[in-house]
């Protein structure tokens, strides 16, 4: 059984480095791609301020989390729920940096050590949407994803919204993940066995005019670019 927890963290600012800290841990799981509701939700007391930058991205105020514990207390419980899963988290190294400071702190190895891998769905969007916008309210809007909530960041919505977008990305993947052993579907559906060896594609030769037409084209972008084609020189080799 595929166990994936999609997660996102708050902070109260840019630099684990530097001291900030994380104030809030939201945890969604997927068991073979579906929601199971069986999510983790924490705020933490940093132990300091947030920047003022941070707070108009969170709103969560100091005060707020002066009663919270601190992240130490809740570290076995944290790795308990995440051990063996593989992780998603858009824009990874933010969030394992400062799951790396947070542990180190508490003196324990890094966050790598206690889960089966980690997925960074910012890496593949660069991937499958190169030169375009890819945060995570632009990866809504693209692929249909109701982030009409998100007024303010919080880490369980966004790692709900995460969650979204994540299956949207690997949607299409969904057909080579079905076994060869399988007699069914994801929803049961029976998945019949197509023989493609006996399909023979018919190949349909271009006519004189085609021909020509095409020659005549290869000529003008041929003198449009001041013989700098390469195809003449490719036919002769």
């Amino acid at each position: 059984m595929s166990r994936q927890i999609v997660l996102d963290t708050e902070t109260t600012g840019l630099s684990a480095e530097g001291g900030d800290r994380i104030i809030e841990l939201g945890c969604v799981e997927l068991l073979n791609r579906k929601l199971t509701g069986n999510n983790l939700h924490l705020y933490f007391n940093p132990g300091r301020d947030s920047h003022e930058d941070a707070l108009k991205v969170h709103g969560i105020s100091n005060e707020f989390l002066k009663d919270k514990p601190k992240f130490a207390d809740m570290a076995d419980e944290i790795l308990q729920y995440l051990q063996g899963a593989e992780i998603i988290i858009h824009n990874a190294a933010f969030d394992v940096g400062f799951l790396n400071k947070e542990l180190e702190l508490t003196g324990r190895s890094p966050f790598k050590n206690y889960v089966a891998s980690v997925t960074d769905t910012l890496a593949m969007a660069k991937e499958l949407y190169p030169g375009k916008r890819n945060s995570l309210d632009a990866l809504c809007d693209r692929l249909g994803v109701d982030n009409s909530g998100r007024t303010l960041h919080g880490a369980l919505l966004d790692a709900e919204l995460l969650a979204d977008v994540y299956i949207n990305l690997t949607r299409g993947q969904d057909a080579l993940l079905i076994a060869d052993d399988s007699p069914s579907g994801e929803d049961g559906v029976q998945v019949a066995a197509i023989d493609l060896s006996a399909i023979v594609l018919q190949v349909l030769p271009a006519s004189a005019q085609e021909l020509a037409e095409h020659e005549d084209t290869l000529t003008q972008i041929d003198k449009a670019s001041g013989g700098k084609t390469i195809w003449r020189s490719a036919q002769a080799v």
